[in-house]
């Protein structure tokens, strides 16, 4: 055999076993698959569905088992974006909705739904036209925490037989007609202004009832301390007549002193500048003609005492006065009309 030959058929054999080795590294390789954490791959034999790839290292059979992309069993958040949905009240808002989800069931992912994500859109879309369609705009607006509810309840029972789990559902947003907005702003605008009335109202009334509890209060103990005073001061006076009473009783004054007291305290009568009048008492006439006859009787010389005679040249002796007439004189009138003393 010629060198030519020897290295043809040499030749030849090392591209067979060079295909035979690119061969089996590639049998080797599409045997193995590594498939990540929190990820799961469907794998068909022939076409039909053979097993569910778990994380880690998997063998399976070259050109004739075949791995569909894997599928993320994380749990997913999904935002669509706004749709127009028609209240009870004929009002159109647009709400945006956030989806959180989890695929728990690859094959049923693969199999049941051809696009899970598509489908949890379109079936959130129609769910959400149901529910908010029989709340009005008000309600609406304030009862976010029982949309969601609803929301959840309807998705997880009708995303079940396709493997996925609806864990929450959010509006993240509700936005009226831009004319439903400025009336609810105006509305707003005009509560507050009645609750900020209302409260000042009220810091009013109760600012005048502590002032007229405390005005009262003041009232009461002014009269109770006026009732004390009284109290106090008539029983000081009660005290000082007793005392002036005894005094007068003990020292046994005559007629003269009383009328003379009386006198001295007719004066005080008129002291004020709030008296332009003064009204003199009947009582005055008498006072005054008891002193007169007191100072008369005092003058008067009595019966057995004699006359008291002058001397000097043509000086007479005067007989002396009958003793009735002193104590007839009081009879005679007031006391300007009685008889001088002879000098």
């Amino acid at each position: 055999m010629s060198d030519a030959s020897q290295l043809v058929v040499q030749i030849v054999v090392f591209v067979i076993v060079a295909i035979i080795a690119i061969f089996v590294l590639v049998t080797l390789f599409r045997a193995i698959r590594i498939v990540p954490q929190a990820t799961a791959g469907v794998v068909e034999r022939l076409g039909r569905y053979h097993k569910t790839l778990n994380p880690g290292l998997n063998i399976v059979v070259p050109f004739i088992d075949r791995v569909r992309p894997l599928i993320d069993m994380r749990e997913q958040v999904v935002s669509f974006p706004p749709q127009p949905v028609i209240t009870e009240d004929n009002l159109v808002v647009s709400i945006d909705t956030v989806v959180y989800f989890q695929v728990t069931d690859a094959r049923a992912a693969t199999y049941e739904i051809a696009n899970y994500l598509g489908a949890v859109e379109q079936l959130t879309t129609t769910t959400l036209r149901n529910v908010v369609g029989g709340l009005n705009l008000e309600e609406a607006l304030t009862s976010r925490d029982e949309i969601n509810g609803q929301l959840r309840i309807v998705l997880d029972e009708a995303t079940g037989k396709w493997g996925i789990r609806v864990s929450r559902v959010e509006l993240k947003a509700i936005d009226p007609p831009l004319s439903i907005q400025d009336s609810m702003e105006k509305q707003m605008r005009a509560e507050r202004d009645r609750r900020a009335v209302i409260l000042t109202a009220e810091g009013t009334k109760q600012s005048e009832i502590l002032n007229a509890e405390g005005m009262r209060q003041a009232a009461i103990l002014k009269a109770e301390g006026d009732a004390k005073a009284a109290v106090l001061r008539a029983e000081g006076e009660a005290k000082a007549i007793t005392t002036v009473f005894g005094a007068i009783h003990e020292g046994n004054p005559d007629n003269l002193l009383l009328a003379y007291q009386y006198l001295q305290t007719l004066p005080k009568l008129a002291e004020g500048p709030a008296n332009k009048l003064w009204i003199i008492p009947s009582e005055l006439t008498q006072a005054l003609q008891g002193l007169g006859q007191a100072f008369s009787q005092k003058s008067a010389p009595t019966p057995d005492a004699p006359e008291a005679s002058t001397t000097g040249p043509g000086a007479s002796a005067r007989p002396p006065a009958p003793a009735a007439a002193p104590a007839a004189q009081p009879a005679a009138g007031p006391a300007g009309s009685e008889s001088s003393s002879p000098a």
